[in-house]
């Protein structure tokens, strides 16, 4: 079986790698930061969790154990997006998902909201956007699984959670009341009918069914019981699925073996009554005891302790709700920089979760019913939100648009779904120092996942709108069972906000990447030569150990050799970083791409061909082509490996290629003021949160108002074109006519929105009406983007508004 563990260690340690104490004598100090991961992971547990039928007809099988998923019998670490189907007209579904699994999802989750489709008794609506089956069906021909959450009770920021008036009005709700059970039992039966043969048995894409969310309920007829009755219901409507998943937070219980608690954390909590910045939250800290984070927003109070962590030992660690973004809520008004989403993913992943699952990773609107459909505290909800808009930040915007921060996160799916396998397996393990508290900012924020002698890193010092201290001259000392692994060679300097995956022994299939200071990407066969991108973190110089390599050349970096061990150093990161070596006979290769290529980088499957492509614009493929999209730019240059077409220009490994479409004339917004602003009075405070209430309908109709004409062509020759709103004020309200099109709560940046789903109502000029903002509104809005007023003022202002259009290019692949 090869070497022993002694003698490893003892050729590990003559290479350099492992070193039993920090150096000493050399000329800068250095910090040497420990983590004991010699204790291995426990036995795997395959018969308590009690799941349903997990064979696809065509052979794969999903399976769940105590410690991660299986797919087809291999460790699976899939990426969840939420995308609620009825929140978006049905006619772009199919653009949009493609656009998901651009960005490395792998499991759709949406829920099915009771009150989209049954809002009056009897009367269900599965037509339209609220065709959950046409949804289902392009999930699955865009080869996308699909998690369904079928409550009865959503939240969702949804009027009453998504139970239908008639329902709340009547009956109790939430419990085994006899009444309101058998119209849920109804309802069941309506979404089971809908989705008939789509289930993962049947060959389709349904793998997983969520029951109820945020309970903890445990009075008469309500705990753990009523989850036993939902799931004997769903499984008598005809759910028989692989996954049955309750959430886990807040206090949640549930039946333990049953179901699996899903897990989440947000970057900012809106749902809370503070109009101040919040403390550092502990989504940014890493957790090695409990798997629940702190208060994400359940609108009841539990009067128990949940169940979630005393069923750790049986259970992975799965997520379902980390935040995309937040949502818009009238008290709190967080503005969410990419990086306080993508700082999530090694601290949550370093923790020990084995399918990260985004809440919202598409935003959407709310549809209009006989009453407007959102919670708001008027109806008894805890929070109060727009009328319509529900774009929550997302990675993809309400508008289908590929916000910035998809580019931040995207190289951690691609790594999760091109090393999971390896990495679902592994166990957390806490560093020998860790924080004092979530407040401490200097002390470095790190752990390991390790299986035998193979380990990731994993390192976070971003936490949201506080600045914590770069670690300064650090190495870090993994003790695995064969011995210490130190790196790297020198002591470096991690930069502030500084968050990333390294690799410890990593198999490449008879070498070894003993370790590397750049995060692993990807992989991907080109020309046969198995070829590992992996990305450069800046300011941190790229070294790699190679064991078990032959003939290895790089241009550029020096390699130094010692029994055995070759490391790599001085590779300035881009597409012609590249060390080549042989292994197990086999040609492979390592690609140092720039923090920025990764963030660029898409992996495609075009007509049967992997290609890794590279581009500024907004990209997404299907089987024939890629379509890219770029936004007041017509110029478009995309990369390619290996080459997608003749021609194009070497650029290291890459091919690159340009193009050009017709640009759109400068098409001019015009604004008309139609009527000032008149004194509101102080804004009311109240509802279950005691905090800050939006005005009382009546109240807008002092609003300050705008007339604003779209040119005719406005939608001419390009994909799309925004409107971009740069006003000031507490909420803008966007009109054809009457129609209400959109509505936003002031938080700073320009209010951006697409207009190629509305080429109807643009034909007629809008109405912008801004609703006053009080200088003592009790409404957190962050410092860098709240108005300079006198507390006794108000501000209504329409600064400017323009158009931008979207461009778009559509390349063919041939086969």
């Amino acid at each position: 079986m090869g070497l022993d563990r002694r003698r490893l260690a003892l050729m590990m340690a003559m290479a350099g790698l492992v070193a039993a104490a920090p150096l000493t004598g050399t000329a800068t100090a250095e910090t040497l930061l420990t983590v004991d991961a010699t204790k291995q992971p426990p036995a795997l547990e395959t018969n308590y969790l009690k799941m349903g039928e997990g064979r696809h007809p065509d052979g794969p099988r999903i399976a769940i154990n105590n410690r991660y998923l299986t797919l087809n019998g291999k460790p699976w670490m899939p990426v969840m997006g939420e995308f609620h189907y009825t929140r978006f007209p049905a006619v772009y579904w199919e653009e949009q998902l493609r656009k998901m699994k651009a960005a490395g999802i792998d499991i759709v989750a949406t829920y099915i909201i009771w009150n989209h489709h049954e809002e009056v008794e009897g009367t269900f609506t599965w037509e339209g956007d609220r065709d959950l089956r046409r949804f289902a069906e392009l999930c699955a021909k865009h080869g996308l699984k699909l998690v369904v959450r079928i409550g009865p009770w959503s939240h969702a920021e949804v009027r009453y959670g998504g139970i239908p008036d008639w329902v709340v009005h009547a009956m109790p709700t939430r419990g085994d009341d006899q009444q309101y059970l058998s119209y849920v039992d109804r309802y069941y039966r309506q979404i089971a009918k809908q989705v008939s043969g789509l289930l993962w048995k049947n060959g389709g894409p349904i793998i997983g069914v969520q029951l109820e969310n945020e309970y903890n309920l445990t009075g008469p007829g309500q705990g753990r019981d009523h989850i036993a009755t939902l799931k004997r219901m769903a499984l008598a409507a005809g759910f028989d699925v692989p996954l049955y998943t309750v959430t886990g937070w807040d206090q949640a219980v549930y039946p333990s073996g049953e179901v699996v608690p899903v897990f989440g954390g947000y970057p900012d909590e809106p749902w809370k009554a503070s109009p101040e910045i919040l403390p550092p939250k502990e989504t940014y800290a890493f957790r090695f005891d409990s798997r629940v984070s702190g208060n994400l927003g359940a609108q009841t109070t539990a009067t128990r302790r949940g169940d979630a962590d005393p069923d750790i030992p049986h259970t992975p660690f799965l997520g379902a709700e980390y935040g995309g973004g937040v949502p818009a809520m009238y008290r709190r008004r967080a503005v969410i920089d990419p990086a306080d989403i993508s700082a999530m993913l090694p601290v949550q992943v370093g923790s020990g979760v084995n399918l990260f699952g985004y809440y919202m990773f598409h935003g959407g609107r709310n549809p209009m019913g006989r009453t407007t459909l959102e919670e708001n505290t008027g109806s008894g909800g805890h929070n109060d939100t727009p009328i319509i808009g529900y774009d929550f930040q997302a990675p993809l915007g309400q508008y289908g648009d590929m916000r910035p921060v998809l580019r931040k996160i995207r190289p951690y799916h691609l790594f999760m779904r091109a090393y999971g396998d390896k990495l679902a397996p592994m166990i957390p393990h806490a560093p020998a120092t860790l924080p004092k508290a979530l407040d401490d900012l200097s002390t470095p924020r790190w752990s390991v996942r390790s299986q035998g002698d193979s380990a990731f890193l994993f390192y976070n010092s971003h936490v949201r709108q506080y600045q914590m201290a770069p670690a300064q001259d650090v190495r870090f000392a993994l003790d695995l069972p064969g011995g210490r692994v130190t790196f790297p060679q020198s002591p470096v300097t991690l930069p502030a906000g500084a968050h990333f995956i390294w690799p410890v022994n990593m198999d490449l299939g008879g070498a070894t990447l003993a370790y590397a200071t750049a995060q692993p990407v990807t992989k991907l066969m080109v020309a046969g030569v198995e070829t590992h991108i992996l990305q450069a973190e800046p300011g941190v110089p790229v070294e790699l150990a190679l064991r078990g390599a032959d003939a290895i050349r790089t241009a550029g970096g020096k390699i130094t050799a010692a029994d055995g061990i070759s490391r790599i150093q001085g590779l300035e990161p881009g597409t012609g970083a590249v060390i080549d070596f042989t292994a197990g006979g086999a040609a492979k290769r390592l690609l140092i791409l720039t923090e920025k290529q990764a963030e660029d980088l898409t992996l495609a499957d075009i007509g049967g061909r992997a290609f890794a492509l590279i581009s500024e614009a907004d990209l997404f493929t299907d089987e024939k082509g890629i379509d890219l999209r770029r936004r007041g730019d017509n110029r478009f240059r995309y990369a390619s490996l290996p080459a997608i077409a003749p021609g194009g220009t070497v650029d290291g490994l890459f091919h690159t290629y340009e193009a050009t479409v017709p640009a759109k004339p400068t098409t001019p917004v015009t604004i008309e003021p139609l009527r000032e602003a008149r004194p509101v009075p102080p804004i009311r405070t109240g509802g279950a949160a005691k905090a800050a209430m939006q005005p009382a309908p009546e109240l807008f109709g002092r609003s300050a108002a705008w007339k604003i004409t779209i040119p005719r062509d406005a939608l001419q020759g390009v994909a799309d074109a925004w409107l971009e709103l740069d006003y000031q004020g507490d909420v803008g309200r966007l009109f054809s006519g009457i129609q209400l099109l959109d509505d936003h709560y002031f938080n700073g940046p320009v209010w951006q929105i697409g207009l190629k789903r509305f080429k109807a109502e643009i034909a007629q000029p809008l109405t912008l009406t801004v609703m006053p903002l009080r200088g003592d509104a009790p409404i957190y809005i962050q410092q860098e983007w709240k108005p300079a007023q006198a507390a006794d003022g108000q501000l209504a202002v329409l600064k400017g508004a323009r158009l931008v259009p979207e461009y778009a290019l559509r390349v063919e692949v041939g086969r």
